[in-house]
């Protein structure tokens, strides 16, 4: 799966660019799902939907927030979605590296180089499959790396991932979750499951995440609290 959006306040550019891409994306995996006119409306969204979208064509030369300030204000609440700069000219754009893009585009886009591009992409994302949970829902398709996932929870048929920036509830049993997750997150009871590179804390009854304190109960207290004890430090905790 590749989600894609474009952010050109210009809607000629935003078309061409969508025209080419939708020449070389793979049908029914691949899709360009998003649009924005503005890099205010672009970094105010993706703020509010992290892990919504895996790639964003971003244009350089905009009115308002500029495409290298857009990426800056991005990259405050987002290091994982992939940036690639679309200019008219090449003076500053090498400005936008320090926000950690994959490269940039010189309009109009050449189909070779998108071909390459987005090659580098998929290569990229499939790399990162084992370290990576894709969850969908009624909003959307989300896709979270495990690093920033805090812990899952169940309660009756839903699970809920959550993170830093709030929680995402889906239709999944807990057990499904945690094979899944091939022993990289550690069960503390029956209705949770924690990422032991997110615990700060760990007590007789309870294991502490941030300033939340979730249950360990006495099925998986000596079994969890064990392994979250050896990879706090830094042993192999499986």
């Amino acid at each position: 799966m590749l989600r894609i959006a474009l952010c050109d306040d210009e809607a000629e550019a935003r078309d061409a660019l969508r025209i080419q891409l939708e020449k070389i994306l793979v049908e029914e995996t691949e899709d360009i799902v998003y649009e924005f006119s503005s890099g205010t409306n672009a970094a105010s969204w993706l703020e509010k939907h992290p892990g919504e979208i895996d790639l964003l064509f971003l244009d350089v030369e905009m009115n308002g927030l500029n495409g290298v300030e857009t990426a800056e204000r991005i990259r405050q609440f987002d290091e994982n979605i992939i940036l690639v700069f679309v200019t008219g000219y090449t003076d500053y754009v090498f400005d936008g590296y320090r926000t950690g893009a994959m490269d940039y585009i010189v309009k109009p886009a050449a189909a070779q180089k998108l071909r390459e591009l987005l090659a580098r992409v998929r290569r990229k994302l499939d790399s990162e499959k084992t370290q990576a949970f894709l969850l969908k829902n009624t909003d959307g398709a989300w896709r979270f790396r495990l690093r920033d996932i805090l812990y899952f929870y169940s309660d009756r048929r839903r699970c809920f991932l959550v993170s830093k920036q709030g929680e995402y509830p889906f239709y999944a049993k807990l057990d499904d979750v945690e094979t899944r997750l091939d022993s990289r997150f550690v069960r503390i009871h029956q209705r949770y499951l924690v990422n032991p590179g997110r615990v700060d804390h760990i007590g007789s009854e309870t294991v502490a995440i941030g300033a939340v304190r979730l249950p360990c109960s006495r099925k998986y207290r000596d079994s969890a609290m064990g392994r979250i004890a050896k990879y706090m430090m830094g042993e192999d905790f499986q």
